[in-house]
């Protein structure tokens, strides 16, 4: 019992749909969906429409251990768990309707592929204290807008829009047929601090094992890099991302680095 309880004080449950008519009723209800999970062996039958219904909205489906589900939800999960997003997600067009709200450039950053939603969670942190107008994140093999990227955004996703696309690439795409430049984020691009990033803008950040994907970087127009003194060659991810988002926000706020007085 004690065990039991330990367990569930450590997990998020605020944002697990669990069991067939539970998720059924989410669905139906067009309830924002993170993903669904289910549990292997378990795809016949009602869960089988679920699955469907899913499959129609667009929602990222997994397959998963059974136990992975009883850690989560207890023993009486039916082998279906839906995980619901902590906000409702936009559209790239409601992105650009908030830069021209604010009468400025589009600044936006895009989040490709990242998994860990503590990095999420901080880089929708740093959009909010940043100025930035929304993050864009793909639908696939990408971590959602779950109660722990809530938490380490410390309630910051309350203000900043975030949109998640079916095709990052194409999405890039048409940010740039749309007059937004494309900067990526990577070990071997050109300096940081000497590209002007004051127009309308994307930064891309790549995932955390592998960064940039190659088509993703393909669509971008220019590829930045910071520098690397030390013996470890790279940095967390929502740390490199924050320190290139406070760069595009002094540039764009028009702060000039002052010089020492003699």
């Amino acid at each position: 019992m004690r065990q039991e309880k330990e367990r569930r004080e450590q997990t998020p449950f605020e944002d697990v749909i669990v069991g067939r008519n539970a998720v059924s009723e989410a669905l139906r209800a067009e309830r924002e969906i993170d993903r669904l999970l289910v549990a292997k062996g378990s795809a016949g039958g009602s869960v089988s429409v679920l699955i469907a219904k899913a499959r129609e909205r667009g929602i990222p489906i997994k397959d998963v251990d059974s136990r992975k589900l009883d850690a989560m939800a207890g023993p009486h999960h039916q082998g279906v768990v839906a995980v619901a997003a902590c906000k409702e997600f936009v559209t790239v067009d409601e992105l650009f309707r908030v830069a021209e709200q604010k009468n400025e450039p589009p600044f936006f950053i895009v989040c490709d592929e990242l998994e860990d939603p503590h990095n999420l969670g901080a880089i929708v942190r740093t959009a909010e204290a940043a100025g930035a107008h929304g993050v864009i994140i793909p639908k696939r093999r990408s971590v959602g807008l779950t109660a722990a990227v809530y938490k380490a955004s410390a309630g910051a996703i309350e203000y900043v829009p975030v949109a998640r696309v079916t095709n990052l690439t194409d999405t890039l795409r048409e940010l740039k047929d749309r007059g937004v430049w494309i900067y990526g984020l990577d070990m071997d691009g050109e300096a940081w601090c000497a590209t002007d990033l004051t127009g309308a803008i994307a930064l891309v950040v790549g995932s955390e094992g592998r960064g940039l994907g190659r088509l993703v970087k393909e669509q971008c127009d220019f590829v930045l890099s910071l520098p690397m003194a030390g013996k470890v060659n790279s940095l967390n991810a929502s740390v490199a991302c924050g320190l290139m988002v406070y760069e595009a926000a002094r540039q764009r706020g028009g702060l000039v680095a002052r010089n020492p007085k003699k």
